[in-house]
């Protein structure tokens, strides 16, 4: 990473589901007594995409599907914040071989350089640690009276939570 041509930065990528439902993990409760959680039994999801900088830059976007159409609309999004950047990410189906995407690399190959991780390897992705620090906050033992309730808490928690995780440490492994 030391080697980036000048005026480039390394940015991470990802994209997560959240699920319109509490997550359960261990509580403490009285001896003899039943936990009550409630749930809403809902199916309905908020899909995040995320993107994270070596500086600490940030970019979240929510949608209602995960598709390529939604991914080139956030693709574009990224490079707009970050014009010349290393872009790592995963090889989704939903984007590694479609044709728009790549597409949109191609017509950007001189700013926009895709890096693509090996399959199953979340250990390279910091997105994924911030996905688990989101859910850990937004759904564990958390109840929204609506669906619309619970995308607007999603919304306001990635406008203003910084998460400030060194990429370095998810991109760098020294074994």
């Amino acid at each position: 990473m030391d080697n980036l041509q000048e005026g480039f930065t390394v940015v991470s990528t990802d994209e997560s589901f959240f699920f319109y439902d509490s997550l359960v993990r261990k509580v403490w409760i009285k001896k003899d007594e039943r936990p009550v959680v409630r749930i809403t039994g809902s199916h309905q999801e908020s899909v995040l995409f995320g993107a994270t900088s070596l500086e600490g830059k940030q970019l979240f976007r929510q949608y209602d599907w995960f598709d390529e159409n939604t991914f080139l609309d956030y693709l574009k999004q990224i490079h707009r914040k970050f014009p010349k950047c290393y872009l790592f990410l995963d090889k989704a189906k939903q984007y590694y071989k479609s044709k728009k995407i790549l597409k949109y690399f191609a017509d950007n190959k001189d700013s926009l350089i895709p890096v693509y991780l090996p399959t199953a390897s979340p250990e390279f992705m910091v997105l994924e640690e911030i996905w688990n620090i989101a859910k850990n906050d937004l759904l564990v033992l958390q109840y929204y009276s609506s669906f619309a309730d619970f995308k607007n808490k999603i919304s306001i928690y990635f406008r203003t939570k910084r998460f400030n995780l060194d990429m370095r440490n998810y991109l760098v492994r020294v074994e």
